[in-house]
């Protein structure tokens, strides 16, 4: 990262920091990588005839399912971006499903989906006035959020919903939905020729169609706000003195940072986008709260933003990869499960090729042996238990984690505890 060379520089409004520049994968790249993925998936349907793996109705869940992962993660981005770690977006994300519910069955649902963005801040402010104020540890106080969120709600629900129609102790009343929309002409078309089973084509036009049908209007800005975020972060000065807070918060308050300030308003951010990613739960993917409904989301939309190496287009893959394989549970789970253990074997196989490209022979035979045993896996069954569905989504979050681990580098001071003044 460019850091400005004084003061001065720092508080000019048309500092422009650089990109983020290392050894990341190029656009044409990464599109490649994408493109062979989905023919191997292609070829995978094929071969099993699990035509749910890929079609329409599949990936529109997956999208729905992937929003509040991605928001999650989004929040985690902001704070540790700033060196805050912000194990509590779990928590956040409660507060948000609760606020959300409890304003949205009362005063509409845009007033909810405020309410909730509301609720999760506040929680998002708590944990940074006890960290950056406090120095208290991040990860104590991020539990400990969890934990009050957990209680808090609990205890609210019974005195808000109870007495209203269709409310209880652990259920609030029905909310009004926000609205969907699908684009007209194009949708009808992407779902026909998905149905068509066409190598490649049909699972292109399964993938955009579940983009263009039966869309939430906040499902829309949830994905505006993964471009959003990179341009604010690394396109403005803002974004700049946010992210050297991160990287080095004493050289940030050597040149002029308010490093305390913007602290606090990236762990703010933070909760907020964790709070929106609850209303999303309780407005959009349910019509009402439900204890319980945010189910680990918080934990995986962190494990999304590992995964994603801290940045916005990383971390939108890694929610899309989680939502997919959650939104299994819900559309022909056993039976797609059993066709992607093929899909794991071959991608275990290209693995392993890989690593004997670059001349690692141990890795290499640890991965081909696993693929083996992938295999035997799918070929002596005919389905997989619906515990074993149930467990995908984790297990696919301590895989990739596992797997990408080598290649990952947060921010230099995330996490490090930071007192005004320390560098002098």
């Amino acid at each position: 990262m460019t850091a400005p060379t004084s003061a001065t520089d720092v508080n000019q409004p048309t500092l422009q920091p650089a990109a983020p520049t290392g050894r990341r994968l190029s656009w044409p790249v990464l599109l490649l990588i994408i493109a062979g993925g989905l023919a191997l998936t292609s070829i995978v349907r094929l071969i099993t005839g699990a035509d749910g793996i890929t079609n329409v109705s599949q990936m529109s869940t997956a999208l729905q399912l992937a929003v509040p992962i991605g928001l999650a993660g989004l929040g985690g981005l902001w704070a540790e971006r700033a060196g805050v770690v912000n194990i509590g977006l779990e928590g956040m994300m409660i507060l948000g499903t609760w606020f959300g519910a409890w304003a949205g069955f009362q005063w509409g649902p845009w007033t909810g989906v405020l309410v909730g963005i509301l609720g999760g801040a506040i929680g998002g402010l708590l944990h940074a006035f006890v960290t950056v104020t406090f120095n208290v540890n991040h990860i104590v106080s991020g539990v400990a959020i969890n934990i009050l969120a957990l209680g808090a709600t609990r205890y609210l629900a019974p005195l808000a919903f109870e007495g209203h129609t269709g409310g209880s102790a652990k259920q609030s009343p029905a909310v009004e939905s926000l609205g969907h929309f699908t684009v007209p002409g194009l949708s009808d078309a992407l779902r026909d020729l998905n149905n068509q089973g066409w190598f490649f084509v049909s699972d292109i036009a399964g993938l955009l169609g579940g983009l263009v049908t039966n869309v939430s209007w906040l499902t829309l800005i949830a994905v505006a706000l993964i471009p959003g975020t990179w341009w604010v972060l690394w396109r403005t000065a803002f974004g700049l003195r946010l992210r050297s807070c991160g990287e080095n918060p004493v050289a940030a308050e050597s040149l002029g940072v308010n490093v305390y300030k913007y602290k606090y308003i990236a762990v703010v951010i933070s909760g907020g986008l964790a709070g929106l990613g609850g209303v999303f739960l309780s407005i959009v993917a349910n019509p009402f709260y439900l204890e319980g409904q945010v189910s680990g989301r918080g934990f995986i939309g962190l494990a999304a933003m590992i995964f994603g190496n801290w940045m916005p287009g990383g971390l939108a893959l890694g929610a899309g990869l989680f939502g997919y394989t959650d939104s299994l549970n819900l559309r022909g789970g056993s039976a797609n499960v059993h066709a992607l253990l093929l899909l794991g074997a071959l991608l275990l196989i290209i693995g392993a090729i890989w690593l004997v490209i670059r001349k690692k022979y141990a890795p290499s035979i640890i991965t081909a042996v696993v693929a083996a045993l992938v295999f035997a896996w799918y070929a002596s069954t005919d389905e997989v238990p619906n515990q074993v569905v149930s467990a995908t989504p984790y297990v696919i979050t301590l895989i990739v984690l596992a797997l990408s681990a080598q290649r990952l580098r947060m921010p230099k001071a995330d996490g490090l505890p930071y007192r005004k003044g320390q560098g002098k």
